[in-house]
């Protein structure tokens, strides 16, 4: 009953923290949590939680009578909680492998990872509606970091993924330098064929650049129009970034090129990052240039006299597996030029806006008729 009393203890924590198994790629119950946090879509955050706490209150009380059976030395008790949590596993892997036994996959399944903010799920689920139009079944795996995903693309974990010239640039070629939009997209070009075999498919016509932006009154008060104004006054500001900007090595140049000092750094998801504008919680945040709530909420967005950022070009990035298939190649090229900015910010403020939401898969086809598609 000791033992039994740890186990169940250790399988409360392991269903909580498998929630999290969705930033490397992995489906669990962590996705609709995620999904849900970045769009704010609170009713798949709640079937998130809820479904995760029942399966960790269902666990423990199956493992909790196995451990009453140890400890009343009583059979029928110990074994049929034991029946039950092997029926239970037997369960959870038919569902996750029963399709690879039954020799169900399918050669044309293409699996689509996407970044954690409504611009990837939109575009990801554009893709996918390109793809199953041609044929294909499709799976999205939704909510990886830069690092994972790109990682995934360039091993063929994934068959396809959004991804953005700056990012790469400075991620994955470790360039600290501006050479130009079409130097830089070359060079990516080049590398991603040279060291994975990874092919870019092409831009699709728009950027979404990291860019500083404050409200008009923080602006007026402060006299903010470009960042070298913003350094002026950085020790009397708060900065917030999303999740992982202070870790990116465009922060870091950025901030020595101007000697930012700010009086804080607020981490945020995407969401949460422009609310926290809005509060007050930051005087100053890393924006998105394709974000809606830009133009929505009125903000400032100071310029860059030192062009210390690089251009930021969304690229489709197909794997050194999947860029074989020639009809997937044709079926997605419609795309390359397809999308402008202000499409695009019609879009993700179609996701991210309060009021009559729409989810990324309406928005994608929403996107897909402004580009024509």
């Amino acid at each position: 009953p000791f033992i039994m009393a740890g186990i169940r203890t250790a399988a409360v924590w392991t269903i909580g923290a498998a929630t999290l198994s969705t930033t490397i790629g992995q489906p669990s119950l962590g996705d609709p949590i995620f999904a849900g946090l970045q769009t704010q879509n609170w009713a798949l955050v709640l079937a998130g939680c809820f479904a995760s706490a029942a399966l960790a209150l269902i666990a423990d009380g199956l493992l909790g009578l196995i451990e009453r059976g140890f400890a009343q030395r009583r059979k029928p008790l110990w074994a049929g909680g034991m029946a039950a949590v092997l029926l239970g596993i037997g369960a959870a892997l038919l569902a996750q492998f029963g399709g690879a036994l039954r020799g169900e996959e399918s050669e044309d399944r293409i699996v689509i990872g996407a970044k954690s903010f409504s611009e990837q799920y939109i575009l990801a689920r554009l893709i996918g509606q390109q793809l199953e139009k041609a044929g294909y079944s499709i799976e999205y795996r939704d909510g990886l970091g830069s690092a994972v995903v790109h990682n995934a693309v360039s091993t063929s974990a994934v068959d396809i993924s959004i991804d953005y010239t700056g990012t790469l640039w400075t991620n994955q070629l470790k360039r600290i330098d501006n050479p130009g939009r079409e130097a830089m997209y070359a060079e990516i070009v080049r590398w991603e064929n040279e060291t994975s075999g990874t092919h870019v498919l092409g831009r699709l016509g728009f950027e979404n650049a990291y860019a500083f932006a404050v409200r008009e009154d923080i602006a007026e008060r402060y006299g903010l129009a470009t960042l070298e104004d913003l350094a002026r006054a950085s020790p009397q500001l708060t900065v917030g970034g999303d999740i992982e900007f202070f870790e990116r090595p465009e922060w870091v140049k950025v901030r020595d090129a101007y000697g930012f000092r700010f009086a804080s750094e607020r981490s945020f998801s995407t969401t949460f990052m422009y609310d926290a504008l809005q509060s007050g919680e930051a005087d100053t945040i890393s924006a998105y240039t394709s974000d809606g709530r830009i133009a929505a909420d009125k903000l400032a967005i100071l310029s860059d006299p030192k062009e210390a950022l690089p251009s930021y070009d969304a690229l489709v990035l197909i794997s050194p597996e999947a860029a074989q298939d020639a009809a997937l190649i044709a079926a997605l090229q419609p795309l390359i030029g397809a999308i402008n900015v202000s499409a695009m910010q019609e879009a993700n403020f179609a996701v991210d806006r309060t009021d009559n939401k729409l989810s990324p898969q309406d928005a994608a086809k929403l996107l897909a008729e402004r580009a024509g598609l």
